[in-house]
């Protein structure tokens, strides 16, 4: 989550009157009061008077129907929604208490253990988190636990730092974890037109204190697939050389809800032996909203059981493997139901409608002759473009800033080494996102170009603009 300064002058109170429509106000007490800012108030107030000033500041956050930079659900059925408010109360870790959620938790992984062809799945071994995030954080920490065991009489040494490879264009939950888990983040860099992973490039950076390699089904940057398996190739190359045995994580957070229905004929899952662990975010293509991912292994011999937590004082003897304790149950009961609800052909169906619209989409913008498809959204329904060679008067940060102003958010950024001279616009394309609104924002940028072509050049990147990708 974002960290924000905790530090705010306290305001002066200003005697602003409540609107009377706010709730029972009492003339003395209620009618002129502070709104409460950075300190706590003095007193009480209504509850329908907090809401409202809850509500009305509310009103000023985007429409995230129209934000068009983040992956994460903003729409679901509403029998999902009144699901989950049943189950608010419920902490998932709590698994005494509530067995059926538990229950339904394993169901869940049993069935993804199936979509991504586990050879046993009996013996596959899995659990929720709270995000794609926690799962990548989980698989890292089984990938370090693993390498340490097979190198315990050099490791903890500072000749056996471990490292982990991995292309330069990872959602920065992989920066984070080597940075917080002390391990070398040897990365890939971008070359040229390969915006991803190069399987000879990762097989190279490889050493006995590689821990592992990580695979993206689905980049950030421009959402095109890595070559997982022309990766496992690499590496199983280099272990006839060498000797060298290096476990591969392919995190799907995206992707691995989409391939599976859409892109049957690719293999890039358990079907690969090299394949340790997997992940994916329910609350992305999962169609969930936020606040659920999923961390599946191999089988049990590729999660260390010390990594294994077991604590009895909810009741019962209960096995955890979290980064955190409690967390709510009510994004596990809504990834069970919509499981349910739409099936093998309700998720093809809904995955194949946003990658035509993607399609769709990127094909009409590329066609206006003012930018140039990095992608075309046939992969994750998801496409980068920039503007074309020939255009001078204006860049991906003035459109993007421009569209803002009709109420759509894409954002703008440069990529990562050796291509920061590349600066793109992003579209994720989501259930919900539909033709009718695609249509109507084409129509948004084919009104803002005019004015745009007549700018005398590019205003400025705006700082904060270039990580807007980092959702």
């Amino acid at each position: 989550m974002p960290l924000h300064k905790g530090s705010h002058p306290r305001a002066p109170k200003r005697g602003y009157s409540v609107n009377p429509f706010f709730g029972e106000a009492d003339p003395v007490a209620d009618m002129v009061v502070d709104p409460p800012r950075h300190s706590l108030p003095d007193g009480p107030m209504t509850p329908r008077t907090a809401y409202q000033f809850v509500h009305d500041e509310l009103m000023l956050d985007g429409n995230s129907r129209l934000n068009l930079a983040t992956f994460v659900t903003t729409w679901m059925e509403p029998q999902a929604t009144a699901l989950m408010a049943e189950c608010r109360d419920k902490n998932m870790i709590d698994k005494d208490e509530y067995p059926r959620t538990a229950e339904l938790e394993r169901r869940c992984v049993a069935m993804l253990a199936d979509l991504w062809n586990a050879p046993d799945p009996a013996n596959t071994i899995g659990c929720s988190t709270t995000g794609s995030s926690e799962a990548c954080m989980l698989s890292g920490m089984a990938f370090k636990r693993r390498w340490a065991r097979r190198n315990a009489d050099r490791y903890p040494s500072p000749d056996a730092r471990p490292n982990l490879v991995m292309g330069a264009n990872v959602q920065v939950c992989w920066e984070k974890f080597c940075n917080f888990w002390e391990v070398e983040a040897r990365q890939v860099p971008m070359e040229g037109e390969r915006f991803h992973l190069d399987p000879q490039a990762a097989a190279e950076l490889c050493d006995e204190n590689t821990i592992g390699v990580v695979t993206v089904l689905g980049s950030t940057f421009d959402g095109s697939y890595e070559p997982v398996a022309e990766v496992c190739a690499a590496l199983d190359a280099l272990q006839e050389r060498t000797g060298l045995d290096i476990p591969v994580h392919v995190d799907g957070a995206s992707g691995a809800m989409v391939a599976p229905f859409l892109d049957e004929g690719l293999v890039w899952d358990f079907r690969l032996p090299r394949v340790a662990s997997i992940n994916t975010s329910g609350h992305k293509y999962g169609l969930v909203y936020p606040g659920v991912g999923w961390a599946l292994w191999r089988d049990r011999a590729a999660l260390p059981e010390e990594l294994v937590f077991r604590v009895n004082y909810l009741g019962g003897d209960m096995p955890t493997f979290a980064l955190n304790f409690s967390r709510p149950g009510a994004q596990v009961a809504a990834q069970y139901y919509t499981f349910l609800r739409l099936g093998r052909e309700g998720y093809r169906a809904v995955q194949r409608n946003t990658r035509d619209v993607a399609c769709s989409l990127a094909e009409r913008i590329g066609e206006l002759g003012d930018f140039r498809l990095l992608t075309r959204g046939d992969e994750l329904p998801v496409f980068a473009f920039t503007t074309a060679d020939d255009v001078t008067a204006f860049d991906v940060f003035d459109v993007s800033r421009r569209m803002r102003e009709r109420g759509w958010l894409v954002p703008a950024y440069t990529f990562p080494p050796h291509r920061e001279d590349l600066s793109v616009l992003r579209i994720v394309c989501r259930n919900g996102f539909s033709l009718d609104l695609a249509d109507l924002f084409l129509d948004d940028l084919r009104a803002l170009l005019p004015e745009l072509r007549r700018q005398p050049g590019p205003l400025g990147r705006p700082e904060a603009v270039a990580t807007a990708f980092h959702h």
